[in-house]
């Protein structure tokens, strides 16, 4: 039912959200100030947040999650390839602040448009086209385990919580020697309190000198004091604030925007004490650890999503060289996970080593190149092929597997075409990484095999 919803800020969403219509917004961005177009469409329950840069021939999609995060100074930039997408934080606080589940974004430039600072830009028009509710329950995560990181004098912590939605408490503290912006504190849950009143409008902001030294670095050329917030010795240049505590206002919304590349609500409380964008995302990728490991447990208790008959008709291998004994999930051709059970009869643990059985590092590279290539095979361009090891890249193995481990592996495609698949695959032993690789792959005709 493509009903709007007449107020997008409710203290329960159980369903997810998209955008009820395409959401167009245009700008520079905030860095590198070149022009972007925005335009924000609605996409089917469990699609999640995509960015896709339009601009480049192939387009390029980029999902929003933290592990497609790379470091940057002052901002939240995603990367795939060479691809990378500048100044994401904003528009995916207005996301996370409208809980909104899934959405595609196209985008025209190398970074989202910055307007003045604050989410304003993207909340106004998405409001205007309104929002959608779904079939579906939002997929939420609770978190189950507290996790504290410290680094430099700076800190960020999340601890379960048995409240609704993602609390956050940011404490921003630069010091006795700074007059200019004073301590402040700010508890802020999009769950129960307003997003459109108390965060949206809340602009990014810096000291004079900090301004001054992007300005010789290149950067923030096309902007003024008049429309973004610069803090001189007397306060606001050519300006003024919109709250008393602005600044920790807007270190919450950026927090909320990077938290959002969990890639699904995390219901914790959030403490952060002079936290930014590097220790936001340290912080994501625990979360994500956790959510892996719970997705993990959840799929061996569920059962088969394809056993080993099964298998053995998408792919040539037979023992002792079939190394997966099932399909434990299938995200269409974008993500697989399935399992290798070992055992101490596996005929390599006669001569690797009999006295110290350890699983030869290159048969679980070929473990997950399997993997890979029976997710390949789910695309429909893939039918009646096979996907033939053609590179290896960044592989790393980090832990030996033993007679008793189940290893757990995992297939994410990214990028596939008619005759190439490019996938990162890695393999767990519980929560441990024991192996990662990024394999790419030719698709043959099954029967030139």
């Amino acid at each position: 039912m493509n009903t709007t919803t007449e107020n997008p800020i409710t203290t329960d969403l159980p369903r997810q959200h998209t955008v009820a219509g395409t959401v167009r917004v245009e700008g520079t961005g905030l860095l590198l100030g070149q022009p972007a177009t925005v335009e924000i469409k609605p996409a089917p329950e469990e699609t999640g947040i995509i960015f896709e840069r339009v601009d480049l021939d192939p387009p390029v999609r980029i999902p929003a999650i933290g592990d497609r995060v790379v470091p940057r100074a002052q901002r939240t930039t995603l990367k795939s390839g060479d691809t990378t997408i500048e100044t994401v934080e904003h528009c995916m606080s207005a996301l996370a602040g409208l809980a909104i589940d899934n959405a595609v974004i196209e985008l025209s430039g190398p970074e989202l448009p910055c307007g003045d600072g604050s989410a304003q830009l993207f909340v106004d028009p998405i409001l205007k086209v309104g929002i959608r509710e779904q079939e579906s329950p939002r997929r939420v995560f609770k978190l189950v385990e507290p996790i504290v990181i410290e680094e430099g004098g700076k800190m960020i912590s999340a601890v379960p919580s048995d409240d609704p939605g993602t609390r956050i408490v940011f404490d921003l503290d630069y010091g006795e020697e700074s007059t200019r912006i004073p301590r402040q504190a700010v508890s802020f849950n999009p769950n129960c309190d307003s997003y459109l009143d108390e965060i949206a409008p809340a602009r990014t902001y810096s000291l004079r000198e900090e301004a001054e030294a992007l300005w010789e670095r290149g950067m923030c050329r096309h902007l003024t004091p008049k429309e973004v917030l610069v803090i001189g010795e007397d306060g606001p240049i050519e300006n003024s604030f919109r709250f008393r505590d602005e600044p920790v206002r807007h270190k919450v919304l950026d927090a909320l925007g990077d938290l959002y590349l969990a890639g699904r609500p995390v219901q914790c409380r959030v403490l952060a004490y002079r936290s930014g964008h590097a220790l936001n995302r340290q912080l994501v990728m625990k979360i994500r650890e956790q959510m892996a490991q719970q997705d993990r447990r959840s799929l061996l208790l569920e059962g088969k999503a394809m056993d080993a008959r099964a298998i053995q008709k998408l792919m040539p291998h037979r023992f002792p060289m079939l190394l997966v004994d099932r399909l434990l999930h299938v995200d269409g051709d974008q993500k697989a996970v399935g399992v290798k059970n070992v055992t101490i009869n596996e005929p390599f643990f006669q001569g690797h080593y009999p006295g110290t059985p350890i699983m030869p590092g290159v048969l679980i590279v070929e473990a997950m190149a399997q993997m890979g290539g029976l997710l390949m095979s789910r695309k429909l361009e893939h039918t009646g092929k096979i996907a033939v090891l053609l590179s290896l890249d960044k592989v790393k193995l980090r832990r030996p597997v033993v007679p008793g481990d189940q290893l757990i592996m995992e297939a994410e495609t990214i990028r596939a075409t008619a005759r190439t698949g490019n996938v990162r695959c890695r393999s767990l032993v519980g929560d441990k990484v024991v192996a990662e690789a990024l394999i790419k792959f030719m698709m043959v005709d099954s029967e030139t095999e």
